[in-house]
């Protein structure tokens, strides 16, 4: 008898020093795409939360190409490894829908963020900047170097892409207002594809003469667009605008392709979700009215259909562009 017990006490200390002191909590950060540098900057923050937080292993994943079937395969994937929360860009809103409720049932919380999910398909979204206030910076970026105003086209991302198209909204809602001499021509979409990004510019341009400025609310399309007005010296004649990772973007605001852009910092943005994502798992219930804090960035409240504004876009020019560059 003393045999077994002292064989079953040597066994429980065993059981007890091979097992972790907590068991980590894991958080996959989705994106609409692997080798975004937009992304990229947002898995930056995201591994800061995680260490600020310090029981959270934040695993950063998502397709190759952007699109919403590559973003289901991932999201059936994590659900078999059983993380704790999923924090996703979405490439569609709706289409992810019925697996990010699979997740749900299972216990896994979602987080949507950037570009956002149909709300029957996560617990909170957490959009980069007020959508109205982003449709109008994006157009204000054009007109405020277009003094007699003029045309203006639009190189957006996926047609199917939340975000890009509730701001390509807002921003036709500004114009009649407050921009009555700029005109928009047409609206394109590159899929955040560099390449389908370069020939929809080029388009433009062939099919708009008197083209002033290229609008392009997507940091691919953004940078695809400055490099065709580059190399068809078209710099001076067509300022491309929109909204832009400092650092991929620095050289076409040093050369003159484009006058300023605009952005939020996408290191808070990754950060803010995975803060986000652990206060559900801890228990916290998203509800319209209820306060989440997002760490350093402050705090977000709820609206009606649990979505909350982190920040204001921030413009970059020649005054600030360089510094920024270094950071993100």
């Amino acid at each position: 008898m003393k045999l077994f017990k002292v064989l079953a006490a040597t066994t429980a200390v065993a059981v007890l020093l091979a097992a972790p002191a907590y068991a980590q909590t894991r958080i996959a950060l989705v994106v609409k795409s692997l080798g975004n540098g937009f992304f990229d900057a947002a898995n930056k923050g995201a591994q800061e939360a995680a260490a600020e937080l310090g029981d959270v292993e934040v695993i950063y994943t998502g397709p190759t190409a952007a699109t919403a079937e590559a973003q289901i395969e991932v999201v059936n994937s994590l659900i078999a490894q059983q993380v704790d929360a999923i924090a996703i860009s979405a490439n569609d809103p709706d289409a992810l829908v019925p697996a990010l409720q699979r997740a749900m049932q299972r216990g896994i919380k979602v987080v949507s963020f950037d570009s956002g999910v149909a709300e029957e398909g996560r617990q909170i979204h957490l959009n980069p900047s007020d959508t109205a206030l982003i449709g109008e910076t994006i157009i204000k970026l054009a007109a405020d170097y277009l003094p007699e105003g003029g045309d203006v086209a639009i190189l957006s991302a996926a047609s199917t892409a939340t975000n890009q198209n509730a701001w390509i909204d807002a921003a036709k809602a500004a114009l009649p207002e407050k921009f009555p001499n700029i005109n928009l021509v047409a609206t394109v979409y590159g899929d955040d594809d560099s390449v389908k990004s370069t020939d929809e510019a080029k388009g433009l341009i062939a099919a708009y003469p008197d083209l002033k400025a290229i609008i392009a609310p997507t940091t691919v399309g953004v940078v695809a667009a400055a490099q065709v007005v580059t190399d068809q010296n078209l710099i001076g004649k067509i300022n491309v605008t929109g909204l832009a990772l400092p650092s991929e973007f620095k050289q076409f605001i040093d050369n003159g392709a484009s006058q300023a852009v605009a952005l939020w910092n996408p290191i808070d943005l990754g950060y803010s979700a995975v803060m986000l994502a652990d206060q559900l798992i801890d228990g916290k219930e998203a509800a319209p009215g209820e306060t989440f804090s997002i760490g350093r960035v402050g705090e977000v409240t709820l609206d009606d259909t649990n979505a909350a504004a982190m920040a204001v876009p921030f413009q970059f020019d020649k005054t600030n562009i360089e510094e920024f560059a270094a950071i993100y």
